[in-house]
């Protein structure tokens, strides 16, 4: 228990704030954790102190292989002040805080644990038990990618994400569509309004038609819901007295399965060609982030083993649930042709992703061990 604790502390006090990322010092950190129990992996270089790690367990080829996945990257702390060091990871009160605690360095540091403690077991496996270590999910997925061009993903039978889950086991999440939409004027000076074109205003009659006349085209999920918009970001002007030119705009979307991507930015599309139409204004829109939906029927094996298996260590009844963020298996499935079934179970709380004084609790990140140790037992023996 010390250990394993003292492992998950080591790797929040490793700053892999993305940008730019800083991986390979975790990676560097899990390689060495591995190594004490006889596990070789390999850490593959991305770019200036940024890289994946891969390691595996053989089995026998008998089944396919089971997949532990979670991200090296954190975001940044934030400019609010913390109580605890975002980078101490303090143990108070039965939590472990840090940046990164809950999303999801928990996760991750559960499963390096998990499996050096099936390596010392000395238990045949029927097939691979495989970690990957990824850079990049909270940017942009290049770790994930990079892992799809290599071939990971060949004879792959399951694969379990830990992201915060906060216990519970998700089948399915939404997917993210992230826009930028650009309106162009004309700089004049602001005493003189009508020689110029004003871009912020046509950004505001395109936002007023976003509110008044976008209609998302879908079917409502039973796990995730209904797909959301979050306008989140907005600039635009140089100075107070100068007419601006330029505004822009970052739109999040989060969508469920069975929405097209291309149908939404063609009806976005739509909005602004109808100002463009009707006024002076210019607009271009451009694709920041383009992540699909994932959800793995509960019909599937992975599925039933994966409630059973929380039934028995932690003796309740689970239910398969949705989340609303996007995970690498975003980039994980389609690049598995599509049927890769998937779970994302994690010790920590998806609320506390992205907050001030993040922690992780003690308790949870010891049951997540045991699960992830418990189910690729029950998957590949």
């Amino acid at each position: 228990m010390q250990e394993a604790v003292q492992f998950l502390k080591e790797m929040i006090r490793l700053k892999s704030v993305n940008p730019p990322g800083d991986e390979e010092p975790v990676a560097r950190l899990i390689e060495a954790m591995l190594k004490k129990s006889g596990i070789e992996s390999e850490v593959r270089i991305l770019g200036t102190n940024r890289a994946n790690l891969v390691a595996r367990i053989k089995g026998t080829g008998a089944k396919k292989s089971l997949v532990y996945s979670g991200h090296m990257d954190t975001v940044p702390p934030g400019d609010i002040s913390w109580k605890f060091d975002p980078y101490g990871a303090v143990e108070h009160e039965g939590h472990v805080y840090g940046r990164g605690a809950s999303d999801m360095k928990g996760g991750l540091a559960a499963m390096v644990v998990a499996m050096t403690e099936i390596a010392r077991s000395g238990v045949t496996l029927q097939g691979d038990l495989v970690l990957a270590a990824t850079a990049g999910e909270e940017v942009d997925c290049c770790g994930a990618r990079a892992m799809v061009e290599e071939g990971l993903l060949q004879e792959v039978g399951a694969m379990v994400i830990g992201e915060p889950s906060n216990g519970e086991i998700f089948t399915a999440h939404k997917g993210a569509l992230w826009l930028e939409i650009t309106a162009y004027g004309k700089t004049a000076h602001g005493s003189m309004p009508e020689q110029g074109v004003n871009a912020i205003e046509h950004m505001n009659r395109f936002i007023n038609a976003l509110r008044d006349r976008f209609k998302f085209r879908y079917d409502r999920d039973h796990l995730l819901g209904e797909p959301t918009l979050n306008l989140s970001v907005i600039s635009g002007g140089v100075k107070t007295n100068v007419v601006p030119d330029v505004c822009r705009l970052q739109i999040d979307i989060r969508t469920v399965p069975g929405q097209d991507h291309l149908q939404i930015v063609a009806d976005v599309e739509r909005l602004f060609k109808e100002i463009e139409a009707d006024t002076s204004a210019k607009f271009e829109l451009a694709v920041l982030n383009d992540k699909p939906s994932v959800r793995t029927p509960v019909t599937h094996e992975l599925i039933g083993l994966s409630l059973a298996t929380a039934k028995e260590l932690f003796q309740k009844d689970f239910q398969p649930a949705g989340v609303r963020y996007f995970t690498d298996a975003s980039v994980f499935v389609p690049g598995a042709g599509g049927d890769l079934p998937v779970i994302v179970y994690g010790p920590g709380d998806e609320k506390m992703a992205h907050q001030p004084d993040e922690f992780v609790e003690t308790a949870k990140y010891l049951d997540a061990i045991q699960f992830y140790k418990a189910l690729a037992l029950r998957f590949l023996v």
